[in-house]
């Protein structure tokens, strides 16, 4: 048994069995972005849980209980895994549904699988207990784990390659990445310190009097902690200001889906910057109501059109 997504090949029932597994693992696992993923059509819907459901699996490798030494030799036996993908090595009635979903979907899509690499690089940095002197090199992990996903999705979504400045699509969704990475890194503050990981750069903290560190549900004594969130949040809001400038380059139901993602983020920076200090007392979430406006906003197509009559201002 076949069925046909979105007009194109059929699609066998082993894979779609795979795909149907990848995007369980999204509905449980990423919220936020299965809101966002909702707004495609079917077969970019799948490929997009598909890339979710390998990185997911990276990630949990890096967060998991294992030895540091263990931790890197299953993160490589994972790249190995890329590499099977990336060469079609990965038949369909393999017994792992993310890697069969993923071979399908880089098989529909031109998807840059060396962005896969990039994020097992990343988590490899966790792993080996970086941390990050100041925000360019926090930029370089960063790239890693979310800008290459936002390249990644890029290939799912394709861009009209005939618009003003489309050779810089692929530059807008890393930015945009690095945004979203960005807000995740201040809304998980006191989750990330308690798992051992600092990831703000050592010279902001050391700027604000928080190299301390976040271990309690206050702030460092005598730090100006909503300085620092404050200060993160405008370059978080830079970041996003440049990153948008993708929304005008997408199809309508692509530029809905980017633009609910990166609108869900955006608000959760705004409650972040009202509130500094409740990222310390606990996880910082957006209720379903205030997340279905954002994705009814973008579909609407509101952002992209702001985003387009802005650069029509700056050109003229």
């Amino acid at each position: 048994m076949s069925r046909i997504v979105e007009g194109q090949s059929p699609v066998s029932a082993p894979v779609q069995a795979a795909y149907s597994y990848c995007e369980t693992v999204t509905g449980q696992q990423a919220r936020n972005f299965a809101y966002g993923i909702r707004l495609l059509p079917a077969d970019k819907r799948q490929a997009m849980s598909a890339l979710y459901a390998f990185s997911r699996r990276v990630d949990d490798i890096g967060d998991g209980t294992l030895e540091p030494g263990a931790k890197q030799s299953r993160l490589e036996d994972t790249r190995d895994l890329l590499g099977r993908i990336r060469n079609g090595g990965v038949e369909e009635d393999d017994t792992d549904p993310v890697a069969v979903a993923l071979t399908d979907a880089a098989r529909r899509f031109p998807l840059p699988l060396g962005g896969l690499d990039e994020l097992i690089d990343g988590v490899l940095m966790d792993v080996k207990g970086e941390t990050y002197e100041t925000w360019d090199d926090l930029k370089i992990y960063c790239r890693c784990v979310a800008g290459a996903i936002g390249r990644l999705s890029l290939g799912v979504f394709g861009t009209d390659s005939t618009g003003p400045g489309a050779e810089r699509a692929s530059e807008y969704a890393d930015t945009l990445g690095l945004a979203l990475q960005l807000t995740n890194i201040l809304r998980d503050v006191r989750e990330d310190a308690g798992n051992g990981r600092t990831y703000l750069p050592a010279d902001d903290l050391a700027k604000f009097g928080c190299s301390a560190g976040f271990d309690s549900a206050t702030p460092p004594a005598g730090s100006d902690f909503a300085g620092l969130v404050h200060f993160e949040a405008r370059r978080a809001r830079a970041l996003f200001a440049e990153g948008y400038r993708l929304l005008p380059m997408l199809d309508r139901r692509s530029g809905a889906c980017v633009a609910a993602m990166a609108g869900i983020y955006r608000r959760l920076l705004d409650r972040i910057e009202r509130d500094p200090e409740a990222v310390l007392r606990g996880r910082v979430s957006l209720p379903g109501r205030e997340k279905a406006y954002v994705a009814v906003r973008g579909l609407s197509g509101f952002d992209a059109r702001n985003i387009s009559r802005q650069a029509v201002r700056r050109r003229s």
